[in-house]
């Protein structure tokens, strides 16, 4: 996903990136958690401190206290009432909408491609001239690094937001700087009884020529201009989430992997409180290592010397063999 207009929620979600407070919700609470209304401007409804709270419409962030039978008062003035797969807030009901979902199904429904002819195509495309002068490639196997880092390449099947298969393998570099400094981040998490899971990492420049041709040009705002190029191209972008050590289950973020909404905000307000303090627990990992998470995207980090490298073309079987 690339150049979504970001709405900044920085001032009002540091409060939520606390350690995670007992989750006291009812079911029906839970359930609720989510985004509803129009998606230019949603109501959004999450979890702090084992309360539900409210934010969007013109509304500053509120708590909610039960009146009873699924109603709610809102902090400053207003009711909220839960009904299934809606809301109604100040008598006015709003429907539960899956954003990232919706616009995947509208992606997937879009896209006419072969992804072997795609493939032909992409190779035979020339990248972008670059004048300057670059270090050369020293790309690295992320599982050499550390045993504990963990792979699960969306781009190398079907479950990503194409719906098609765009690597020939399931594999993971970075540059070596990149790399090692991401080995030390996974040492550091393994303290706290996470792993580091890898869902991409470099990508050769056709892949993303692939992303450009076969998405509609109307979600062109989610994918990388292939003209310019993009950081994982360059070998020093990395999308990861966390696991548990113990169980090998994944955790739960804010939002989905590559999801086309604004759960996936780096700094989006909803959720629950225990999602984003796992979600700061990565960046705060990340950065110490020299990594800055891209806004738009909690599971994106460049680091630091991405400029230093050109951009990669090299195939993943070719890095393979």
């Amino acid at each position: 996903m690339n150049g979504l207009v970001r709405r900044s929620f920085l001032s009002i979600a540091a409060a939520g990136l606390a350690a995670p407070a007992a989750f006291a919700q009812t079911r029906a609470e839970w359930a609720a958690v989510g985004q509803y209304g129009d998606k230019a401007a949603p109501v959004t409804l999450f979890e702090r401190d084992g309360a539900l709270h409210l934010f969007g419409k013109d509304l500053p962030v509120a708590r909610l206290t039960a009146l009873g039978g699924g109603r709610y008062a809102v902090a400053g003035g207003g009711e909220v009432a839960l009904e299934t797969g809606a809301v109604r807030l100040n008598g006015t009901r709003l429907a539960f909408h899956d954003f990232g979902a919706e616009t995947q199904a509208a992606i997937h429904a879009a896209v006419r491609a072969d992804p072997a002819a795609l493939r032909q195509r992409a190779l035979a495309a020339t990248p972008p001239v670059e004048t300057e002068a670059h270090l050369p490639a020293d790309l690295v196997d992320l599982t050499a690094i550390d045993p504990r880092i963990r792979l699960d390449i969306r781009y190398a099947g079907s479950n990503n937001f194409m719906g098609i298969p765009l690597y020939e393998r399931a594999a993971a570099w970075l540059q070596r700087p990149a790399a090692e400094a991401l080995g030390r981040v996974q040492h550091a998490l393994a303290g706290k009884g996470f792993g580091l899971l890898i869902h991409d990492a470099y990508r050769p420049w056709f892949v993303t020529w692939m992303f450009w041709e076969a998405t509609p040009p109307e979600s062109h705002a989610f994918v990388a201009d292939p003209a310019k190029g993009s950081r994982h191209n360059r070998g020093c972008a990395v999308d990861l989430t966390l696991y548990d050590l113990k169980t090998g289950k994944p955790v739960e973020m804010p939002s989905r992997y590559d999801e086309f909404s604004d759960r996936a905000y780096a700094d989006f307000i909803g959720g629950t409180t225990q999602q984003r303090a796992l979600r700061a627990m990565l960046r705060d990992a990340m950065t110490a290592e020299g990594f800055e998470v891209y806004s738009e995207e909690w599971w994106h980090f460049d680091y630091r010397d991405w400029r230093r490298y050109g951009i990669g073309t090299k195939t993943f079987t070719a890095l393979a063999g």
